[in-house]
């Protein structure tokens, strides 16, 4: 891996945020998570996956790598990012349900999701987030109410561990911008957002 992005304090307690399928490090959502994050005592490392260096470089859209590819370069990240002790780790969409995948690792202390794909939109027979029933290590999940790859109705069937935390953003779609007429704004539901993640992360910091 090369591409990097830190944002806050050296010292300050770790969270290392993945990507989503389609867009990079460097894509709006990422940096206002990133920034706010970094305002509130928490250092941020984004990373680009291999497909989105590639894409980087030479400018052509490519499909994300298979899931084992995504996992060794996560885990690569962390083991560069924060050789010795556990750190919270997460990510959007994908990236989130790379981390969750990772939540077993002996490096990992917590994970975050934000917007997790627990299936493909109108698909929810292809669902994706089995494995979160079993987790045994803290696991936040930042969901938009109406995200079409898991809504808040949808919840209710959804088996999850009780070490998963979920918040809810009001009206907010797979990237927490809720409709207009829901008065509620895009920037007051990525703060919500950034709110309760840095609440988790110092959270999991301090008991370690």
């Amino acid at each position: 891996m090369t591409d990097y992005l830190i944002d806050g304090e050296q010292h300050n307690p770790l969270f290392i945020f993945a990507h989503g399928a389609g867009a990079g490090m460097d894509h709006s959502f990422m940096e206002a998570v990133a920034k706010g994050l970094a305002t509130k005592g928490i250092q941020v490392v984004r990373f680009n996956f291999p497909y989105m260096v590639k894409r980087a470089q030479d400018g052509k859209k490519r499909p994300p790598d298979r899931a084992p590819k995504l996992l060794e370069a996560y885990q690569s990240v962390i083991e560069e990012i924060s050789p010795s002790g556990r750190v919270v780790i997460g990510g959007k969409s994908m990236g989130g349900r790379m981390a969750s995948l990772l939540a077993n690792e002996d490096n990992v202390a917590a994970v975050a999701c934000l917007g997790f794909p627990f299936h493909p939109p109108g698909k929810p027979e292809n669902f994706k987030g089995a494995h979160l029933a079993e987790l045994a290590k803290p696991c936040l999940i930042l969901q938009g109410e109406r995200d079409t790859f898991g809504n808040k109705e949808e919840f209710e069937h959804f088996e999850l561990s009780p070490a998963v935390e979920v918040k809810f953003i009001a009206d907010g779609d797979h990237s927490f911008k809720p409709r207009k007429r829901s008065g509620h704004t895009e920037s007051g539901n990525i703060a919500y957002a950034v709110e309760h993640l840095a609440k988790f992360i110092l959270g999991v910091s301090d008991d370690q």
